[in-house]
């Protein structure tokens, strides 16, 4: 496997994402984050928020003094409202044009437009819903302008010269297992599996993985507190709660089959980027010492298996 799988982390391991990147004033540093992210041992790095990590040039150099590749940039965007999405795509357009500064001078896979659908208000507070009560998924008419909508910036994508993948995510419409397996019958996407969000949603991620093989060319690792994960769900609790009540703990302290993952991995023969999370939120620099100690021990237990 080790030829084939290359190892990156991401800025969200640190609480550098979406939701915190120009909000919350604990942000750490990007510079010092791409530091521990090298003395770790990680092979590249996730893009997070354009312009966290630098833009064009002085990311490439940023990149290459530490021997980073880029694996890719998580994107929401609402492919169901055509003219809302219209709109987002300068947001799309900005992380091309950085993967494109990027690609000629980095080693490793392509970066990966990693996608995925914005959550609702309904869907952020009740964290998990798709799963326990499919009625409140889309309508047909829904799917199938979300379908179109996917289709179309697949295409945009493609036309740029980058295979996208969709990422199932947490308090979207596209968390539980059914909903996953919708987008890949209706459309053609590849697949960004995140085994914590699958696994806080009632999926076997080895199974599906197995199931799925074909469609998946993209992987983020997690473990999950599924006990937290339930206390949020039974106490009413957003979607953000996943964050700030850390349901994503160390590789190996959770409760998933991680080596069950990694051996289905290895059996469907797997290539490409393996991109380690442990979502957290900000909160001090404290906490900022403990999420890049937890980088490291996240890829010792990787490497403990031969990655």
């Amino acid at each position: 496997m080790t030829r084939r799988i290359v190892v990156a982390n991401a800025p969200v391991s640190y609480g550098a994402f979406e939701l915190t990147v120009g909000h919350d004033p604990n942000v750490p540093d990007g510079l010092a984050l791409l530091d521990q992210v090298s003395a770790a041992g990680y092979a590249g790095i996730d893009l997070g928020p354009v312009g966290y990590l630098g833009s064009g040039p002085v990311l490439v150099e940023r990149l290459r003094e530490r021997d980073l590749g880029l694996a890719g940039a998580y994107l929401e965007l609402p492919f169901a409202d055509r003219p809302a999405l219209r709109a987002a795509v300068p947001e799309l357009d900005a992380m091309l044009d950085l993967f494109d500064a990027v690609a000629p001078h980095v080693a490793g896979p392509p970066s990966r437009p990693t996608l995925a659908v914005m959550g609702t208000p309904e869907r952020l507070a009740a964290p998990g819903i798709g799963a326990r009560d499919p009625a409140a998924g889309y309508d047909e008419g829904t799917w199938d302008r979300f379908s179109d909508g996917l289709e179309w910036i697949i295409a945009r994508c493609r036309a740029r010269g980058y295979e996208p993948a969709f990422h199932n995510e947490t308090g979207t419409h596209i968390e539980a297992p059914a909903e996953i397996e919708q987008i890949l019958r209706r459309t053609d996407v590849q697949l960004c599996l995140d085994v914590g969000h699958l696994g806080v949603s009632g999926g076997d991620a080895a199974a599906f993985l197995r199931r799925w093989s074909a469609r998946i060319d993209h992987l983020h690792l997690k473990d999950v507190h599924r006990d937290r994960f339930a206390e949020i769900v039974a106490n009413g609790e957003p979607t953000t709660a996943i964050w700030s009540r850390e349901v994503f703990p160390r590789l190996g302290e959770g409760d998933l089959d991680l080596d069950g993952v990694l051996q289905a991995m290895a059996d469907v023969g797997y290539s490409g980027w393996l991109v380690v999370e442990q979502d957290i939120l900000p909160t001090s620099a404290e906490r900022f010492a403990q999420a890049a100690e937890d980088q490291r021990a996240n890829r010792a237990f990787l490497a403990a298996r031969g990655l």
